[in-house]
C-alpha cells in the first residue's frame, strides 16, 4: 500500500494510505484482482486512513472499517477521539480504517469537472453507474484482501453505511467477522417510490414539531417563501432562492439539534425584525443568504444528490425511478410552495434540486437519464442475506426521518444472525455522539457474536 504519511492527531495515530482499483469492477471480482493482478481497463485512486490509540501504534489489533453515510459521504475527518462519539470506543479494541469512498474526498474526486470529462449523455450517466454500492464494497473487499492480508474485519455502517453492510454480506460474507449498522438498515427488495411514501409524512411531522417548538420561525419562514415569490432572490453565488429551495434547507430534521439550527437561521432572516408581520416586509438579509447557500451547497459533496435515488436501483428493475421523490411531492399538496405554512422537506431530490444548483446543473442530464434507466447492478442477495451467519447487530432508530424504522425491522426479520436494538433516546446521527456504538457493542459482546471478531 502507498503510505502518504503518518502523523499523530490528539489521542490518535494516523496512517495516510492509497491504492488503485478499477473503475468498472464488472467482470472481474476482487479475489480474482488480488490473485492476478488488476484488469486492464482506467483505475481510479481509492484513499483511506488508518488510525488507533498512540500507545497500540506497532499492535497488532482487530480491524474495523468504517462504512460513511451519503451516498457520496467521505470519511471522517477526525480533532480527536471525541470528535466523533463511536470512535473514543472503538478505538480502545479496534486499528480503525477510515475510508474515503469512491468519489469523494481523497480518492478520485467526482465533480461537475471530472463528469464533463467523460464526454455527454450516456457516458456520463454510465460513468455515475460506478459510483454505487456494488463498485464501493468491492474497492473495500480488493483492500481487505491485498492490504490487510485477507483478515476478516468488523464492520460498522452509519446511514447510507448500513445499505453498504448489507450489500457486503450479501457477496462477500466471508471477509466479515461481526457487523455493526446505525439507522441504516434498508427495505429489502428495495423501492424508491416506497421510502418517499412512508419518509414524507414524518418529513410532515417534523416541520409540524418544529413549528409547535417554535411558533414565531412559522411565521418568519412563510414570510421568507412570500418574499421569494417575486422571483428576484439570488444567492451570494447568483443561483436563485426560491420557496422551492427553502424548503430543503428542512434535509436536516432528522438530526439533533436541527430544530435549534434552524431556528437560528431563520433568526436573523430579516433585519430589524421585532416579531411583528409589518417587521418581516424588507429585504432579506446578507447573512441570512449567506447561511442558507452553506446549507445548500453541494460544493463538497456533489455525489449527494446526484445518487440520491439511484441507492434504492438493485439489478434488473420493474420500472424506472423516474423522480421518486418529486412524485411523491406533487401527491402532497400540504408540500405545496404556496402552501401555508410552509413544510420542509428532508432527504429528497427533485428536478429542480439540478435547475437551481450551479452546481449540480451540469449532472442534470446524466440524472435525467439515470430515471428512465432499469439496469443497474444487484446490490442484495435475498438468499444469501436469509443464510446469513455474520453477527449483524444494528441500532434503529425509532422516529428516523431518512430511514423508516418498520421497514428496517421487517428487513431485519428475514436476515439471519441480526439483533436489533430500537431505541426513540436518539435521532439518525446517534452514532456520533458516545453512546450508541458503545451500547450496540456491549449487546454483541455480552451475546458472544465478537469472539471471532477481537481475534480476527
Amino acid at each position: 500500500m502507498a503510505l502518504l504519511t503518518s502523523y499523530y492527531l490528539p489521542g490518535l495515530h494516523v496512517e495516510d494510505h492509497s491504492i488503485d482499483v478499477p473503475l468498472d469492477w464488472r467482470g472481474t471480482e476482487p479475489e480474482r484482482a488480488a490473485a492476478e493482478g488488476l484488469p486492464a481497463g482506467e483505475c481510479i485512486k481509492l484513499f483511506y486512513r488508518i488510525i488507533c490509540a498512540p500507545e497500540n501504534v506497532g499492535r497488532d489489533l482487530p480491524l474495523l472499517v468504517f462504512y460513511q453515510g451519503g451516498p457520496g459521504g467521505q470519511g471522517p475527518r477526525l480533532l480527536s477521539p471525541t470528535s466523533d462519539g463511536w470512535v473514543e470506543e472503538a478505538v480502545k479494541h479496534f486499528r480503525i480504517i477510515l475510508p474515503d469512498q469512491r468519489g469523494t474526498g481523497r480518492s478520485s474526486h467526482v465533480s461537475r469537472h471530472s463528469l464533463a470529462a467523460r464526454g455527454r449523455g450516456r457516458d456520463q450517466a454510465e460513468f455515475l453507474k460506478r459510483f454505487l454500492a456494488r463498485s464501493i464494497v468491492r474497492d473495500f473487499e480488493y483492500l481487505r484482501l491485498t492490504k490487510f492480508g485477507g483478515r476478516a474485519w468488523t464492520t460498522l455502517g452509519q446511514s447510507y453505511g448500513g445499505f453498504l453492510t448489507l450489500t457486503y454480506l450479501s457477496f462477500y460474507p466471508e471477509g466479515v467477522a461481526a457487523s455493526f449498522t446505525c439507522g441504516g438498515i434498508p427495505h429489502v427488495p428495495a423501492s424508491a417510490r416506497e421510502v418517499y411514501a412512508h419518509t414524507f409524512p414524518r418529513m410532515l411531522a417534523k416541520t409540524r414539531a418544529y413549528y409547535e417548538r417554535y411558533p414565531e420561525d412559522a411565521v418568519r419562514v412563510a414570510a421568507i417563501a412570500d418574499r421569494l415569490a417575486a422571483g428576484d432572490v439570488c444567492l451570494p453565488n447568483g443561483s436563485p432562492l426560491t420557496a422551492r429551495r427553502l424548503q430543503a434547507l428542512g434535509s436536516g430534521l432528522g438530526m439533533k439539534p436541527a430544530p435549534e439550527r434552524l431556528h437560528n437561521l431563520f433568526d436573523t432572516a430579516f433585519g430589524e425584525d421585532d416579531g411583528s408581520s409589518s417587521s418581516m416586509d424588507g429585504q432579506l438579509t446578507d447573512g441570512f443568504l449567506m447561511a442558507a447557500l452553506q446549507n445548500l451547497s453541494t460544493a463538497g459533496n456533489p455525489l449527494y444528490w446526484t445518487l440520491q435515488e439511484f441507492i434504492y436501483a438493485d439489478g434488473t428493475l420493474e420500472q424506472p425511478i423516474r423522480w421518486a421523490a418529486a412524485h411523491e411531492y406533487a401527491s402532497r399538496p400540504e408540500f405545496s410552495a404556496d402552501t401555508r405554512p410552509l413544510m420542509l422537506t428532508g432527504e429528497a431530490c427533485f428536478p429542480w434540486t439540478f435547475e437551481d444548483d450551479p452546481l449540480l446543473a451540469p449532472f442534470k442530464p446524466a440524472v435525467d437519464l439515470l430515471m428512465e434507466d432499469t439496469e443497474f447492478d444487484s446490490i442484495y442477495d435475498a438468499k444469501q442475506l436469509a443464510a446469513n451467519e455474520v453477527p449483524l447487530q444494528a441500532a434503529v432508530y425509532h422516529d428516523d426521518l431518512y430511514v423508516d424504522r418498520d421497514l428496517s425491522l421487517d428487513t431485519l426479520s428475514r436476515i439471519g444472525h441480526s439483533h436489533a436494538w430500537v431505541t426513540n433516546e436518539f435521532e439518525h446521527d446517534g452514532l456520533h455522539g458516545s453512546t450508541v456504538f458503545r451500547h450496540i457493542f456491549q449487546e454483541a459482546l455480552n451475546r458472544g457474536d465478537l469472539e471471532r471478531a477481537l481475534q480476527a
